[in-house]
């Protein structure tokens, strides 16, 4: 049996599948598409996408197949080429099966939505521009699918193009992603000119690599993965419909940047100055978006600032040398990140479009199935044990604390895993128990089996992917867990420690007495006053320098001295000379009159 021809084979038949949605209606204007068919089609694809991981799981085999080569000049190939690793065989059927459930979920929630086949179109270009971005093996071809998830995401985000807010948050985006852009793109033009390769698998520097150049790709990363300093495009794009939002941010955009350093990890490998920059960006991402997650009160922005946090995490893990242990964590956290975004669609439907948790409450007896799995998902999150994130998480704190590194980076870690369970307890608290505080004729149905059986499908991966990734996939390069008991349970005991506080904090805000603002409350409130400082202070400033320097230079230099005010002092000065020079002297006149024959004469000859 030729296993690499199946593998292949397979591969491209999962790619091809997924792709006929948007391929025949092109040969035929009798094939049109709809909602079901294309939730089929990814179904279909997840399906096919098994088979290759499953020959991966039992040889280890790997493969790379080139489809085509572009020479556009000499000595320098572009070849088309796939890489079916450890990484893409993985990951392909999670975010397939993560897609499955969004767009199955997306059919109940879009239902009403006049373009609804569009809008699953452009969910279908945004999945199939990620798994392009997964897959590729050629810079050039991960750059293909860099920009469609970019543009993708504008066109998602800005999906209910009426609103002014949802403009300006798909803006937003694509601007914060240009900075990240401009990174990768002196990156990749260093590596043409030193490697004169674009190929992944050729991205091995025979010693330790330039810093500079690595700086481009940390720069993508942090645009790509809202990295801290070009974070606020994460929550602003909670503007997009909740099924935008969920595969947003648990499978396909926010963690195409911790993949590309993932991809390009050889790179980094001996370069401990990136290294430690990588480590420090993630370590302060984390707290800073931990931070601003605990005062939040619209539910979806709560969960997006919990991705920027986790998503800060992956980048710390790359900073610890372990890419595998990153790529383990997005692959367990786009389970429940799903799940949690899906569950919140669902209240948020439910309740005609609130989102404001302290308008909730009581909604475990009346929204039994989307309460339980939002519980389930918060556990996870906070990295309960044997749920999916404790593997990952658990793992990554634990080789924290046995790396040389500085302990700068596992106190803000850790800090900020306090604050994931504070603010996830507080959510499940004020969302699922307590008064009622909803409108009283509200109607509750969350009976519809898209619902149900997406979020319930989601929501077993979140039990059981975190023990069936490690089992069969076990990450490498994991230093050795040999600790006392007391580091081993840090990460536990700094959880509990934050159930423990969030739980407090709740019983002190039920009164209606309004707490006593703060400086660490309104700095969270504020959003570090990030925003105001950013996109208020330095606009205004580069404004107002502008304003100066046109005023000054234009109009006092150019149209006042070389325009009337310039010729009025140039005939000011030519009389003064004219009129020096007629003062009576003969002496004077005669000189001037030999000197203009001279000229004439000298013009002459």
């Amino acid at each position: 049996m030729d296993l690499p021809l199946i593998l292949n084979t397979f591969m491209l038949l999962a790619l091809a599948t997924i792709s006929t949605p948007i391929i025949f209606p092109l040969l035929s204007n009798h094939l049109k598409n709809t909602p079901a068919t294309i939730t089929n089609t990814v179904k279909a694809s997840f399906l096919i996408s098994l088979v290759p991981m499953t020959i991966y799981i039992h040889s280890g085999m790997e493969s790379l197949t080139t489809l085509w080569e572009w020479k556009f000049i000499m000595h320098f190939k572009i070849p088309i080429s796939l890489k079916m690793d450890f990484y893409s065989l993985t990951f392909f059927p999670i975010a397939l099966f993560v897609s499955w459930s969004i767009l199955q979920f997306a059919s109940w929630y879009m239902a009403s939505d006049p373009y609804i086949t569009k809008f699953f179109v452009y969910l279908l270009f945004f999945l199939i521009a990620m798994l392009t971005l997964i897959i590729a093996n050629n810079l050039f071809v991960l750059f293909i699918g860099w920009e469609g998830v970019g543009i993708m995401s504008f066109l998602l985000i800005s999906w209910w193009h009426g609103r002014a807010e949802a403009n300006t948050a798909a803006l937003q985006a694509v601007l914060y992603n240009r900075v990240g852009d401009v990174g990768l793109i002196l990156c990749m033009a260093w590596l043409a000119s030193t490697l004169n390769t674009w190929e992944i698998q050729q991205l091995h520097y025979p010693s330790q690599a330039p810093t500079l150049p690595l700086l481009g790709l940390i720069l993508a990363a942090a645009g790509k993965s809202a990295q801290f300093g070009l974070h606020p495009w994460l929550p602003a794009a909670m503007e997009g419909p909740t099924p935008v939002s969920a595969l947003l941010h648990s499978s396909t955009m926010v963690v195409a940047g911790i993949f590309l350093l993932i991809r390009t990890h050889p790179l980094f490998h001996n370069n401990q100055t990136a290294l430690t920059l990588c480590l420090c960006l993630g370590a302060v991402s984390t707290l800073f978006a931990a931070t601003c997650a605990l005062t939040q009160n619209d539910i979806k922005k709560i969960i997006a600032f919990s991705t920027s946090s986790q998503l800060g995490l992956m980048m710390v893990t790359i900073g610890l040398n372990l890419p595998q242990l990153a790529f383990l964590h997005i692959s367990t956290h786009a389970f429940f990140k799903a799940m949690l975004f899906l569950c919140s669609g669902s209240i948020i439907h439910n309740l005609n479009g609130e989102q404001d948790i302290r308008k909730m409450g009581g909604l475990q007896k009346m929204l039994p199935a989307t309460t339980s799995c939002l519980t389930i998902g918060n556990l996870a999150l906070m990295g309960t044990p044997f749920l999916a994130g404790f593997y990952s998480k658990d793992q990554i704190i634990e080789s924290l604390s046995t790396s040389y590194l500085n302990t700068w980076a596992l106190l803000l870690t850790l800090l900020a895993t306090s604050f994931t369970a504070i603010y996830t307890m507080r959510m499940t608290v004020l969302v699922q128990s307590g008064f009622v505080r909803i409108p009283p004729l509200t109607p509750m149905n969350e009976n519809n089996p898209a619902v149900t059986s997406s979020i319930t499908r989601l929501a077993l991966g979140s039990i059981t992917a975190g023990f069936l990734i490690t089992s069969y996939i076990p990450p490498t390069n994991i230093p050795p867990t040999t600790m006392p008991l007391s580091i081993k349970m840090t990460a536990l005991a700094v959880t509990i420690l934050g159930m423990a506080l969030a739980l407090e904090i709740s019983k002190m805000a039920q009164t209606l007495i309004l707490t006593k603002q703060t400086t660490f409350s309104n700095f969270s409130l504020s959003l570090g006053y990030f925003n105001p400082l950013t996109h208020r202070s330095i606009s205004t400033g580069l404004l107002g320098g502008g304003y100066k320097i046109a005023s000054n230079l234009m109009d006092l230099s150019w149209y006042k001295m070389l325009g009337p005010e310039g010729l009025a002092s140039l005939q000011v000065a030519a009389a003064k000379a004219s009129t020096a020079l007629h003062h009576g002297s003969t002496k004077a006149y005669l000189g001037s009159f030999a000197l203009s024959i001279l000229i004439i004469l000298a013009s002459l000859h």
